[in-house]
Formats: C-alpha cells, structure tokens, sequence
C-alpha cells in the first residue's frame, strides 16, 4: 500500500469538534487506498499550560521532568485522534514516541532524532491496522526517558517519519491555506504558491515566515520528502495547497519567489575595533559562546587613527534577535574587560526590522539587488545593512518602514502574478 504522512497542528486539534474534522480528512486519504500516518500536535494552548505548571512548581526544574509533563499533551491528542477513526470503522492506534520508539539524544527540551525503526508501525499495518496516529514533539533516549524537540517539533517528527518509512508525501495541515509571496495581512496582493523549492522555503522559514519550522525543511530538503501545507478548515484534494519539493519538479521559476519580514532584530555596532588578524573571531566567537544568534554582519575599514587607537581600526555591525540585545552587550563587555577585544563604543539600535526576497531565479539573473534598492530608493527608505547569498537579500530598516518595503518589493518584482 502506498503511505501518506499526515501532520495536524495545534489549532487543527483544538478541541473535540476540530478533531473530527481532522479525522475526516484522514478518512478521505485511507479511501484514497493509502496506510496513514498521522502525527499530531497538543490541543491548542495545552503545551503554554503544562510549562506554566511546570514553571509555577519547580523554578530550577529538572529538564528531564519538564519533558515527561509538557509532552503529556501530544499523547493526549493521539488518543483521542485515535478513538475517533475507530468510531469511524477505521482501524487505527496511537503510539506515544517510546512505543515506536523514535529514538532521539538525550538534550532534553531540544533533542534530535537518532532513528526512527519501522518494526513495530508496520507489523501493526501488517495486521490490517490502517493509521497510526502518533504523538509529535517526543521521542526516547538511550537512558529511556522521555525527550522533546522543542518548538515546532511536531513538523519536524512528520518529516523524520516520512522520510524513515519512504512517504508518498508528507501533508502538513495548518490554518493558512499554503504559502504565499507574502505575508497577506501586509499585502492584499500576496499570492498563493503552488510549489516552492526546498531551498526558497529553508529561507522564507528561517527569515521569520511561520508557516513551517526550519528544522522540518532542513530535514525535508535533506531527504527529498515532498512536503504539501495546506488548510485544515477547508475542503481539499490533490491540489489543494502548497507543494514544497526540489528544484527539479518546478518547470520555471520567478527571479523572485517571495518576500519575508522580521520585525524583532536589533543592530549592534562596535566603534574602532582594532583591525587585526582574528578579531572577527574575537568578537564572535564570545557571542556564541553565550548563545547570541548572529545573522548579518558588515565590517567598515578605516585607515585613519581615532580615538585612543593607533594603526588601523574598524567598525563591525551585526543584527541579533532583539531579546538577545542584553546578553551581546554583556559577552562583548565581559570580553573587552578580559582584553581579547579593544573598541570605543557598543551602539544598539532596536527599532530596526529586516526585509528579504528570496527566489532560486536569483542564480541565473543579475541586477535583482540593483532593481530591489531602487524599489527601495523610491519610496525613500534607507538602507543600514545588507547581506546576500546565493538565493537570497536581505537589508535592514527602520522598522517603521516595514511593511510599505514589504509592500514596494511585492510590486517591484510583480509576486502578485503567476
């Protein structure tokens, strides 16, 4: 038989109603001829509560106690997913991450997967068993306790079970009906997609579209698991929503498939920073260590002396997560104080955003940057940094004008038509 993944997030299991209707579509697939493997989420809201208890009983709580009570929402779900389709004459189970076992590493609260055995799922299919629902988010450690896998891992489990039993597909099912140019709640003219390259959505994901988590596209891009996100709360077929597969299976793309936003980014500069040998290792290597994720960086060069500095200095610039602003000034103080780096002055700018447009067409095409700053240009927005890749560009802004960038380049690249 032919198998399918099927992923229900939070918001599609809310409730007992919502579960039904989820069940539902998992009966139309089983129709379809297809075994079913089906990974839920936790009620909506449930995960919030479990840590609220956690937090409200132990300050400095054991993480692997934390995962044994904040995992107990997904088993809860499987449950009662399960009891529905046999009310529905359809043959199914739950399985809990133990039962399968999905073997993971033993860092609690974000672990990663080790393997996942088909054993014992396809003797139960063997039986006759049709779904396997099972719980997301969880798995075991070689010391046999409970894991999780962090925010968003029930996406992640989805496409480590596609991938481990060989999938046909792996259909995420979400409350937005695809993936769009852009964020619609910006732009009335965003446009639904219906496909987009693995490389284009690990970009868009990781930019700050929530639609998927990034470690489900990394995984997916590193497998070749066709990923399909579509909408819980609408009727669907075989072409319903947004297919995300590899480069190949696009006949033709746009220099431009879409355009992302974060609102949340800070930038930080360091005033004449001695320009030597492995001072961009000085300064963030400190900033890993103490978990500061660091996105763009550009170093200024100055041949002038200034301030107490003699010979060369520089000026370096990066963006962080603006929660993050405190712990960066901390490690660089901390690092300054232990003489590693020398520098004048730590600047932060925290109402600042990032922009991006993201499209594998950008390979084969020049002048995307140029007609991108002249969009930008026109609608007088001024550019503080910039970074690029192969298939990406990001610069960042005053955050104020966010949305009208967003709005300029959705135009600019006419992402409004197919």
């Amino acid at each position: 038989m032919p198998l399918l993944v099927m992923k229900f997030g939070g918001t599609s299991v809310a409730d007992l109603s919502r579960i039904e209707n989820a069940a539902k579509k998992v009966q139309a697939e089983v129709a379809r001829g297809y075994d079913v493997i089906v990974i839920v989420s936790a009620m909506s809201g449930e995960t919030n509560r479990m840590v609220g208890y956690v937090e409200g009983t132990s300050k400095l709580y054991d993480a692997r106690e934390y995962d044994a009570v904040v995992s107990s929402g997904e088993n809860v779900t499987a449950g009662l997913m399960a009891l529905r389709l046999q009310e529905m004459d359809i043959p199914a189970r739950s399985w809990q991450g133990w039962q399968v076992p999905i073997n993971t590493t033993s860092a609690h609260g974000s672990a990663r997967f080790i393997d996942i055995p088909r054993a014992n799922i396809d003797a139960k299919f063997a039986e006759g068993f049709k779904v396997a629902v099972v719980a997301g988010f969880q798995g075991i450690s070689a010391e046999g306790r409970i894991t999780t896998l962090g925010r968003g891992g029930s996406d992640t489990t989805a496409v480590a079970f596609a991938a481990a039993f060989g999938a046909e597909r792996c259909d995420i099912y979400t409350d937005v009906d695809g993936i769009y140019t852009t964020d619609p709640r910006i732009s009335s003219k965003a446009r639904k997609l219906e496909k987009i390259a693995f490389e284009e959505m690990l970009e868009l994901a990781s930019l700050g579209a929530k639609v998927l988590q990034t470690r489900s596209v990394e995984l997916a891009m590193r497998y070749k698991v066709r990923l399909r996100v579509l909408s819980s709360f609408e009727d669907t077929d075989e072409n319903s929503g947004t297919l995300v597969c590899d480069e190949d299976e696009i006949m033709e793309s746009k220099v431009v498939s879409g355009v992302a936003y974060s609102r949340d980014e800070a930038k930080m500069t360091l005033v004449t920073v001695e320009d030597r040998p492995g001072v961009a290792s000085a300064i963030f290597g400190p900033l890993a260590d103490a978990g500061v994720n660091v996105d763009m960086i550009v170093q200024n060069i100055s041949e002038k002396n200034y301030g107490n500095h003699s010979g060369a200095v520089t000026d370096m610039t990066f963006s962080v997560p603006v929660n993050q602003v405190a712990r960066a000034q901390k490690a660089m103080e901390e690092a300054r104080a232990a003489g590693s780096i020398m520098y004048d002055e730590l600047i932060s700018d925290t109402d600042v955003a990032k922009v991006s447009v993201v499209g594998i067409g950008m390979r084969s095409q020049v002048g995307v940057a140029a007609k991108m700053f002249k969009a930008l240009a026109a609608e007088n927005i001024n550019i503080k940094v910039i970074a690029t890749s192969e298939i990406k560009i990001s610069v960042l802004i005053d955050r104020r004008y966010m949305e009208l960038a967003v709005q300029a380049l959705h135009d600019c690249f006419e992402l409004d038509k197919a």
